[in-house]
């Protein structure tokens, strides 16, 4: 316990830790390694559930607050995005001014940010306090591993990961199911409520037992400059492709948006090379493997985050399953995540990451090519089939990520790489979201005037066909009231094949990104650092 002693006694200037050879476990409750991963599992866990929690409850939202469907859009992707642009800059006050500190302000203010949500009664608002919830989500991710990177010898920090990347991946996987029970017994706002709770428990859990661990060389200055520009290019790439299928692909402002996107990159990272202390430093690039792994963490979301956006629309509004039954659908997903996991974790430190992360993007391939396959009488064995293919691929890729990245950063820099780990799953997700819906949103509006007259069904205004291609981008069938039996069977078969056609076109979209990602894995190899606890001594 000698280095935890003197962190206590040390002020902010001089409260380095121990390098981890000499690190001793704690004998109390106070900076325990194993109660510090339980600790911080809670608070991830309720950070990484809500990712994927509310996928199921999209439709209830949306019917209930009358959203459309780039509005639904939002509530995933302003979430993803404010998680994905803060979460570098978050690791960088963690540095500064204590790992448990962020740790417990993100705790609450994500709890009372979810709280809000429950009670919100208009679409703006679910937004608003949704990037809300990212900002405060993002101070939880690096201050988690920062905790236990300080905290855990090294020897046994890279169990302690592994765990802590498996809680991600089944909380993941596990939101839709967890959405499924809590929509249809209780309600959609109860998929946030259940936050509070979870909150309060990480808070007194963190009060209790998290120890305060800074870097030794800890930052002085915030590069808000690069935080601005960072940010300004994530929006307006985002913003882009979503509002492409309303604007069109050619107009003017889609390409306005996408070049500012590009400039704002471009300054970015001219500006990171010129300020003292950089958001991202752009030397970690300068490493092949490194940058190989924030690129396959990038791909491998676009493929999962983009694809199950879709298939909570499919199970529900095509199948016309209630939400407790679309989750269990995605059981085997969630299942094979679980138990993929640590058989990953071994194959990972036997063999490396380069075989474990190439074979499992190709899985996600093969079961998104599969999923491109469904029609709207798929038997439910056939989909569990994809969905377990599905979940047995991104065990390995979840679990190998920090290997990947934070083993091949210079020890000084680390926490800015696990920061940039996480960031690239968020940023994935979100541009899986709004890559996947535009592509959606594109094929729907492209075949359903076709379609619709094919069924020898009543042309309609552009202002109609406007509102029925929203609709069936969902799945729904515009069906008005008081129309005959005959005529609604005709619209809800043209709705869900239009549907089915938009949904297979984006998961092949999806197949192809995690084909490239295969081919991207095979650049990554383990660390040098990574046998060392990727990066534990000055924390």
């Amino acid at each position: 316990m000698t280095s935890q002693t003197t962190l206590d006694k040390t002020g902010p200037g001089d409260d380095a830790v121990s390098a981890p050879s000499d690190r001793s476990p704690a004998s109390g409750l106070r900076g325990h390694p194993w109660f510090t991963l339980i600790t911080v599992a809670v608070g991830v866990m309720m950070v990484a559930l809500d990712g994927t929690i509310v996928a199921i409850a999209n439709p209830a939202i949306q019917k209930d607050l009358g959203a459309t469907f780039a509005q639904v859009q939002w509530i995933t992707n302003g979430y993803f995005l404010a998680l994905a642009v803060s979460l570098i800059t978050a690791g960088k006050l963690g540095d500064r001014f204590g790992h448990r500190q962020t740790f417990l302000i993100g705790v609450v203010g994500f709890a009372a940010a979810s709280g809000v949500i429950g009670l919100s009664d208009s679409i703006a608002m679910v937004v608003t306090f949704r990037v809300l919830q990212g900002l405060f989500g993002a101070l939880l991710m690096p201050a988690a591993l920062g905790l236990l990177r300080a905290t855990f010898p090294a020897e046994k920090l890279n169990m302690a990961i592994g765990i802590w990347g498996m809680v991600i991946g089944a909380s993941t996987a596990g939101g839709p199911i967890l959405g499924g029970v809590l929509v249809e017994h209780v309600n959609w706002q109860s998929v946030f409520f259940i936050n509070v709770p979870v909150g309060v428990l990480a808070l007194v859990l963190g009060v209790l037992i998290l120890l305060d661990h800074r870097a030794e060389n800890a930052p002085r200055s915030f590069d808000i400059l690069g935080i601005a520009l960072l940010s300004a290019a994530m929006f307006c790439l985002v913003w882009a492709l979503i509002k492409a299928p309303e604007w069109g692909w050619t107009d003017g402002q889609t390409w306005t948006f996408i070049a500012a996107s590009v400039l704002g990159f471009a300054l970015f990272a001219f500006w990171e090379t010129k300020v003292k202390e950089p958001l991202i430093p752009l030397a970690l690039f300068r490493s092949v493997p490194l940058s190989a792994g924030v690129v396959l963490m990038v791909l491998m979301a676009i493929a999962f985050m983009g694809g199950l956006f879709f298939v909570t629309f499919y199970l529900q509004n095509v199948h016309g399953m209630s939400p407790i039954d679309a989750g269990m659908h995605l059981l085997p997903l969630t299942g094979m995540m679980i138990v993929g996991s640590p058989l990953a974790g071994a194959m990972i430190t036997k063999l490396g990451p380069r075989v474990p992360l190439a074979g499992g993007m190709a899985a996600v391939a093969v079961a998104m090519f599969g999923m491109s396959t469904l029609e709207t009488d798929t038997g439910s064995g056939l989909m569990s089939l994809w969905f377990a293919l599905l979940g047995l691929g991104l065990a390995p890729v979840m679990v190998g990520a920090t290997e990947v990245i934070v083993g091949n950063a210079p020890m000084e820099l680390s926490g800015v790489a696990g920061g940039l780990q996480q960031a690239a799953m968020q940023i994935g997700g979100s541009l899986g979201t709004a890559v996947l819906g535009a592509v959606m949103a594109s094929k729907v509006d492209s075949d359903l005037a076709g379609n619709w007259k094919s069924a020898g069904l009543p042309e309609l205004t552009p202002t109609q066909l406007d509102q029925a291609s929203e609709a069936v981008q969902v799945g729904v069938a515009p069906v008005a009231k008081g129309t005959p039996e005959a005529v609604v069977a005709k619209i809800t078969d043209v709705a869900h094949d239009t549907f089915i056609s938009g949904m297979s076109l984006a998961s092949l979209v999806a197949a192809a990104v995690a084909g490239i990602a295969v081919l991207v894995a095979l650049l990554t190899k383990r660390g040098e650092n990574a046998e060392a606890g990727a990066g534990v001594g000055h924390i």
